[in-house]
């Protein structure tokens, strides 16, 4: 290499100012991903999705995303777990329905499939519509946001079920979803 440049396997010459953007772009993806710990499971996220304390003792992990232009809120993420799984992949994908209202004032359709992780099955779910799921659980007191979605996952690990809930507007879910998958890929389960 050349003190002006460098030729690449091609044949391309990349001058030095080229090779330090590459590389320092090569160094912000790694540090774009942040890996959460949510006691029994682990994944990647974004840096700019903010972690906090989790506000109940049920939350092993609680995330934010910022508001997309046009959204007034931000999106949540929130990460349960329960012995025994809380009634099973399709009890959970019929509550996380009920969560929601169409036009007609009818529970949505929820879209679900299995997608691989590192070290487990999946599933995924997505519902849309007016938010209506109770302010938090046993509350008498329910939501009422239109326009919103929720992307979920449902990890079986062992004897212990995995839930991550990603709720917010709709602007910044669509904007969300790609890291959402993203980080569908990357979750890797504990086997007890």
């Amino acid at each position: 290499m050349s003190m002006s440049g460098r030729t690449t396997a091609s044949g391309l010459r990349l001058g030095l100012g080229t090779v330090a953007v590459l590389v320092s772009s090569l160094a912000v993806a790694a540090d774009e991903a942040r890996t959460i710990d949510a006691g029994g499971v682990t994944f990647a996220v974004p840096a700019a999705w903010k972690s906090s304390k989790p506000s109940n003792a049920m939350r092993k992990a609680q995330l934010t995303v910022a508001p997309a232009e046009g959204d007034s809120e931000p999106a949540e993420l929130v990460v349960t777990s329960f012995p025994g799984g809380a009634g099973g992949v399709k009890a959970n994908l019929e509550r996380w329905q009920k969560q929601f209202r169409d036009g007609d004032d009818n529970p949505p359709k929820v879209e679900s499939k299995s997608v691989p992780g590192k070290n487990v099955e999946v599933v995924r779910a997505e519902v849309a519509g007016r938010y209506v799921a109770a302010v938090f659980p046993g509350s008498p007191q329910s939501h009422n946001k239109p326009n919103f979605r929720l992307l979920g996952a449902i990890v079986e690990a062992g004897d212990t079920t995995f839930f991550l809930k990603l709720v917010g507007p709709e602007k910044t879910m669509l904007a969300a979803r790609p890291a959402f998958d993203t980080l569908l890929g990357t979750i890797k389960a504990e086997r007890k």
